[in-house]
């Protein structure tokens, strides 16, 4: 018995489509490769690790900010949307980057953060300084105290990452601040903020970039007018497309403007939304042909490892790729999250908060809940699996060397905002998915540069070094790269149809090429019939597919 699911995409989303089944390797830049002994990735970093990209057999990469920062928030506070952090590089450096990674078929994604500034960026230091009721003041959102001397904040707002939404300034006046106290939120209802932002995607198309990842691309527009709610009326709001503050209709006006500039080039640059919204159809709008073309689907990120939770969200989110016209993306780890690798190896979450799962810190050691080898091999799994899938496959630098989620860095060594606000957000902050890579088993920092990493790196990284797992044809690196350059022989088509088999912790399907992917959730092998297993996750499997393992099968010649 078969469930066929079938997805009718439009011709004017055909061509160019490059994106719409690519493979796309997160770079986090300050913790990929340090090229000049700071401490500190850069991209002539990433320029002498090009082949290595190359070699991994990606279709492009996405770059996590490299622009001027103060690092409040791993640079998403930006100071200079139009310039390279001079400690990470020059724009030089930069045009020598995306063409050796052009001159290696990679296309390059950058990250564009428009809901918010440094507050070290021109415009907020124009604002502070020319005070109440003028235009720079009005490109932010400034507004006036409460209480008999407005020395308390306009609402009882908490931001992101802890404490009040609202920071006071010098002349008495408040600012607000979704994020860190660092990250000015931008009025995007005024017409230079709007007219800004299209030169921006302009000059970095300009400079041959091929796409852009939207930072929190549902929390531009907003809408302040008073009386301002309450913290608990705001919480208790529809996120519907009225909310004041998240996910309001009006923010595809912004994105329709973008498409537009975008459709200047030859190619079209493409765009992905980062939308954390309330439903697949709310976000389905971000994907559309006419705003940013492809939204970031997250639901695997909060799911267990478990068929019943993967085979719901699959299906779910091709469905909603059918509604808009655009293809689905699947993520299993990134910058915001812990590694699958470690989430797979701790209690099932259940739905919970996936930093939730770092709580088995606190609770006496990595070792004592953390089952390192079976968490591996379920991400591993799964990883072959969101790789067989129709869609966009987002990787995170690292995953491809199996690291877990670095948890022994000491407080005084962190970095996350969120860890020091006390945030709710993330429990014990992001650092530990940013530790620099280990390319190296020895070194001061594994390879990484000739100093001492900004993060520290645990001793156990040796093991992960990109050299040692390279020439061994057994290890993550080696599976990877594997899975990688097959995967291109299996993405044909947009579409799947499940084979059902009999079992509640085995997924199958098949592709519209013949292939098939046979992902086994459970600890029993399950028996396999016809066509020629051509890789397999774990162990060897030919007759059966083994426990907690992924199967591709090539169709009988």
């Amino acid at each position: 018995m078969t469930d066929a699911l079938v997805i009718d995409t439009p011709d004017d989303q055909k061509t160019p489509a490059w994106w719409r089944q690519a493979a796309v390797y997160q770079i986090y830049p300050r913790s990929f490769a340090d090229s000049n002994g700071d401490g500190l990735g850069d991209i002539p970093g990433i320029l002498s690790r090009v082949d290595y990209l190359a070699e991994l057999g990606i279709d492009a990469v996405w770059l996590s900010p490299f622009y001027p920062s103060a690092l409040a928030d791993g640079g998403y506070d930006v100071a200079d949307y139009r310039n390279v952090d001079p400690r990470l590089g020059t724009l030089e450096d930069f045009d020598a980057m995306v063409a050796a990674l052009h001159a290696r078929g990679i296309r390059v994604v950058v990250d564009i953060v428009p809901n918010h500034t440094s507050d070290l960026h021109a415009w907020f230091q124009e604002a502070l300084a020319a005070g109440r009721g003028s235009v720079a003041r009005d490109r932010y959102i400034f507004r006036e105290g409460t209480g008999p001397d407005g020395s308390e904040p306009p609402t009882d707002w908490v931001s992101v990452f802890g404490g009040s939404a609202w920071e006071r300034v010098e002349d008495g006046q408040w600012y607000f601040h979704n994020f860190a106290v660092e990250q000015p939120d931008l009025n995007w209802d005024h017409p230079e903020v709007r007219a800004d932002f299209l030169e921006t995607l302009r000059f970095w198309s300009d400079r041959g970039v091929d796409g852009f990842r939207i930072d929190v691309a549902h929390m531009l527009t907003k809408d302040l007018s008073e009386p301002l709610p309450s913290r608990a009326e705001l919480d208790a709001m529809p996120q519907d497309g009225r909310h004041p503050l998240i996910d309001r209709d009006d923010v595809h006006e912004i994105y329709a403007e973008w498409r537009r500039v975008f459709n200047e080039y030859d190619p079209p640059r493409t765009a992905v939304a980062e939308a954390w919204v309330s439903t697949p159809e709310r976000r389905a709008k971000y994907a559309s042909a006419d705003g940013l073309g492809q939204a970031f689907n997250f639901d695997l990120l909060v799911a267990d490892f478990d068929a019943a939770q993967f085979r719901s969200i699959i299906s779910e989110n091709l469905a909603q790729s059918q509604l808009s016209g655009s293809s689905t993306t699947w993520v299993l780890s990134n910058h915001d999250v812990t590694r699958h690798a470690t989430r797979y190896g701790l209690p099932a979450l259940n739905g919970r908060p996936v930093k939730q799962g770092t709580e088995w810190v606190e609770a006496g050691g990595p070792e004592e809940m953390l089952d390192r080898e079976g968490g591996l091999r379920r991400a591993n799994a799964a990883t072959l699996l969101l790789l067989g899938l129709p869609g966009s496959a987002y990787l995170y630098q690292g995953e491809e060397l199996g690291l877990h989620e670095v948890a022994e860095i000491a407080p005084e060594q962190r970095q996350d905002p969120g860890f020091f606000r006390g945030s709710e957000f993330d429990r014990l902050g992001r650092d530990g998915c940013r530790v620099p890579l280990p390319w190296t088993a020895d070194g001061a920092s594994f390879g990484f540069g000739s100093a001492v990493s900004h993060l520290p790196q645990p001793g156990w990284f040796a093991q992960y070094a990109a050299d040692v797992e390279a020439s061994d044809p057994a290890s993550t690196l080696s599976f990877y790269r594997r899975a990688l350059a097959l995967r291109h022989e299996l993405q044909t088509g947009e579409t799947l149809e499940w084979i059902e088999t009999g079992r509640a912790d085995v997924l199958r399907f098949v592709r519209p090429n013949g292939w098939q992917v046979v992902t086994n959730f459970g600890t029993e092998p399950f028996a396999l019939d016809g066509g020629d297993v051509v890789l397999s996750s774990g162990a060897d499997a030919a007759a059966s597919a083994p426990g907690e393992t992924t199967v591709w099968i090539a169709p009988a010649a």
